[in-house]
């Protein structure tokens, strides 16, 4: 059975200020790096055998700050890149309505529609997949850090529990927040731990 951790980076600026971030390289903020400092305090109790990150800044630091109360290495896999927003990456979402009204408006009624430079969203599913299907055949039988974002990480939910594409935003993970999810080895799911956030208060 593959085990599979899963933390979202701590928070940065434009999380804050709710700015389209997609694939724009972000790093922490203060208040993301303390986040980290103290997800990181509360994995030195768990096991695992690998940390695998996004290899955008938010996630690489939030990921380095965990591996340094481990002694692992971190590696980096671009699959675990946010979705890309395309143009409206940098905009707040008020800027984006004002700036792009029809091209949002397109977007949010079906998300294959996605804006200019923009990633479709079978796309997303088709790269979370294979992330997935990869990670069951790498990493057989041990237990696994995923370091991403939250767009990532509850599409990795939603299509390992089988939720339907229709319901994708039902899973909202906090930034600095711990989830489990344990795969068989036939992909069945056990949905362990969601959305935990106790270490930082």
């Amino acid at each position: 059975m593959l085990k599979l951790i899963l933390v979202r980076h701590g928070e940065t600026e434009w999380n804050v200020q709710r700015r389209y971030q997609g694939q724009a390289d972000e790093p922490l903020s203060l208040v993301g790096e303390g986040q980290a400092e103290l997800v990181a305090e509360r994995l030195a109790q768990y096991d695992f055998d690998v940390i695998c990150t996004s290899d955008l800044k938010r996630a690489l630091q939030t990921a380095n700050f965990i591996a340094q109360k481990k002694g692992l290495p971190v590696y980096t896999d671009p699959r675990l890149r946010e979705m890309s927003f395309g143009v409206l990456e940098g905009l707040t979402w008020d800027e984006a309505e004002e700036k792009y009204p029809e091209m949002l408006k397109a977007w949010l009624e079906d998300y294959d529609q996605p804006p200019e430079g923009g990633e479709r969203l079978d796309a997303f599913s088709e790269r979370v997949f294979s992330l997935r299907d990869d990670l069951l055949k790498k990493y057989h039988d041990q237990i696994v850090l995923l370091v991403s974002h939250g767009g990532i990480l509850t599409e990795l939910l939603r299509i390992s529990l089988d939720v339907p594409a229709e319901r994708r935003w039902a899973f909202a993970l906090d930034n600095a927040s711990i989830s489990e999810l344990w795969l068989g080895d036939d992909g069945y799911p056990i949905l362990k731990k969601l959305n935990e956030t106790c270490h930082l208060n």
